[in-house]
């Protein structure tokens, strides 16, 4: 039953961390070209001041229960080695846990990062991930 319950929460926080990121890039870029600078910078700050406060946590319960989850799930190595499923469990991980440092370097620590400043890398990201999610089980 517990492992049921962090699944869900699990689920949940990864839809408002990745509709946010669906939103921001392929919607809200778009509202740039409508309107004058001026116009957007205050649009946008004023979706961006309600995504601040729940974006980033999301995050952070998705990451930290897809940390618990993986541990559930993950299992032991055969004697071939790791299985496609490890490997696209594995690399599902490492894409989480990238997207969750990066997020709570950015927002917690005030680090901004130097190469990736848009929201297209953690977007690619999460879809990567998405995708992986439907083939893990094949």
């Amino acid at each position: 039953m517990t492992f049921v319950i962090i699944k869900t929460i699990h689920l949940f926080a990864a839809f408002i961390y990745g509709g946010f990121l669906i939103v921001d890039n392929l919607f809200l870029v778009h509202i740039q070209k409508s309107y004058d600078t001026q116009e957007h910078k205050k649009i946008r700050e004023s979706f961006m001041k309600y995504v601040r406060k729940v974006v980033p946590p999301s995050l952070l319960v998705a990451v930290l229960t897809g940390l618990y989850l993986i541990t559930q799930v993950f299992g032991t190595f055969g004697e071939e080695g790791m299985s496609s499923f490890q490997m696209m469990l594995s690399l599902k991980a490492f894409l989480g846990i990238w997207l969750g440092i990066r997020g709570f370097a950015q927002v917690y620590l005030g680090i901004q990062p130097l190469v990736f400043k848009s929201h297209v890398l953690p977007f690619a990201f999460v879809v990567t991930i998405l995708f992986l999610s439907q083939f893990m089980y094949i």
